[in-house]
């Protein structure tokens, strides 16, 4: 079985609960992940990937093409997109059957309906019910990894994002941290490659401890599954914090929780100003993203049942 989603580290851990679906409903079969390869460790993680096909393209575009190599995957799912492009994509390894929701450009595939306002988890299972598979979209949690986290009970704060829309001002992070630190709180700073400055404004001289970079998966996981709470922006380490059950706070702008944001309970606060949607990939602050104040995000973690208190 061949399954395209050849997006980032969020859209992945969005795709945990089909993915899942898909290994009870063929247990049989190997199930090959077309995605970027440094996606192997969360996607073995997940107990439903067997090996990652590498696959990637700028921005969250669909692949030019798929090193697949062999017979024809007697199975594919676009898990990737609503096509047409992701269609053809996986049409040309010719499988024995195709997944994927319908489309006007692709009218051979008799697929469900494309819903735009749908939040990620439920959409992707509700294409394999269609199909008569059944998922459970909050089956979406990772098992604790066996290496000790490197700062456990501390506080991890992740500035960064991949897109200025969806990325706070680190002013307003640092204040959070300064909060943070004057209540007792261990804090982390975390970051990707080329987030050292951001990192270095958000820290102020401020006494904490920095994983800047980007850490090898084990140890993030393990970073993040031992915290005592994650704050962060729209982006990927969010679904890692709900991945890893860690209370969590984020920071929601030009799209609504409703479509990305964590699942309902009180174990993770998403902080959001309902207003009309907005870029999600502008290089700037998206202003709905810009109402939420630092004080917003100390009162969500001071008040939280299950942040424990220094």
């Amino acid at each position: 079985m061949l399954v395209l989603r050849a997006l980032g580290l969020g859209d992945l851990l969005a795709g945990v609960p089909a993915l899942r679906a898909l290994r009870r409903a063929f247990p049989e079969y190997e199930i090959v992940l077309a995605a970027p390869e440094q996606l192997a460790a969360p996607a073995a993680a997940s107990g439903a990937v067997d090996r990652v096909l590498g696959a990637s393209a700028p921005g969250r575009a669909v692949p030019v093409r798929l090193d697949w190599e062999g017979p024809p995957p007697d199975v594919a799912v676009d898990l990737h997109g609503n096509g047409p492009s992701s269609h053809r994509l996986l049409q040309r390894v010719r499988p024995g059957r195709l997944l994927a929701f319908a489309h006007p450009g692709t009218p051979e595939i008799a697929g469900p309906e494309w819903r735009a306002d749908e939040h990620e988890r439920a959409r992707w299972c509700r294409l394999l019910e269609w199909y008569g598979i059944p998922a459970d979209p909050g089956d979406l949690r990772l098992p604790v990894p066996d290496a000790a986290s490197p700062a456990p009970g501390a506080v991890v704060v992740h500035p960064g994002a991949d897109s200025g829309a969806r990325r706070w001002p680190a002013e307003r992070y640092a204040a959070v941290v300064r909060g943070l630190r004057r209540r007792g709180h261990r804090v982390v700073l975390t970051g990707g490659p080329g987030e050292d400055e951001l990192l270095d404004q958000v820290r102020e001289g401020a006494d904490v401890e920095v994983f800047a970079g980007g850490l090898p998966f084990e140890r993030l996981g393990a970073l993040f599954a031992g915290a005592a709470a994650v704050v962060s922006g729209d982006t990927g380490i969010a679904h890692l914090a709900v991945a890893y059950g860690t209370p969590s706070v984020t920071l929601f702008g030009p799209v609504s929780p409703r479509l990305w944001g964590p699942p309902p309970g009180t174990r993770h606060v998403a902080l959001w100003h309902p207003g009309p949607p907005g870029d999600p990939h502008g290089r700037e602050p998206d202003p709905q993203l810009l109402r939420i104040q630092p004080d917003d995000v100390l009162k969500a973690l001071f008040d939280h049942p299950e942040v424990p208190r220094p």
